[in-house]
């Protein structure tokens, strides 16, 4: 059986909070096999020591590459840590992979709260 494949983004404001959440969960996370957007990626590998692998930056194009590997059931969960009070570019682009979540049944929390919530479930299924 693969190791559950986890999607990571943050926007700018929020990923300080990835970080401290990847931080926490560390232990399984490093038993997943994580795909995260450019500059969140390349944080949670220098700051967390997680191997993960690094996609375009979201502005352009990671989440699109993000979406597309969960339209073909590459991606089982994604956090997407979004900061709702400041505008993005590429606002298209985040909607349309929320948009892919939903159209494929994929777990996707967009807070802290969620992420947490989704973070405890999987790693207490994965044992």
């Amino acid at each position: 059986m693969r190791p559950p494949c986890l999607a990571l983004i943050a926007h700018d404001g929020k990923k300080n909070d990835m970080i401290h959440l990847a931080q926490e969960f560390r232990d399984f996370l490093g038993r997943c096999h994580l795909i995260a957007t450019g500059t969140t990626g390349s944080r949670l590998q220098a700051q967390v020591g997680l191997k993960v692998e690094c996609l375009l930056s979201g502005p352009l194009g990671g989440d699109l590459q993000i979406g597309a590997r969960l339209a073909v059931e590459e991606v089982d969960a994604v956090i997407f840590l979004r900061d709702p009070m400041t505008p993005q570019p590429h606002e298209p682009d985040i909607n349309a992979l929320v948009r892919a979540c939903d159209v494929h049944d994929v777990p996707c929390a967009t807070n802290l709260a969620s992420a947490r919530l989704m973070l405890r479930q999987l790693a207490a299924q994965a044992g």
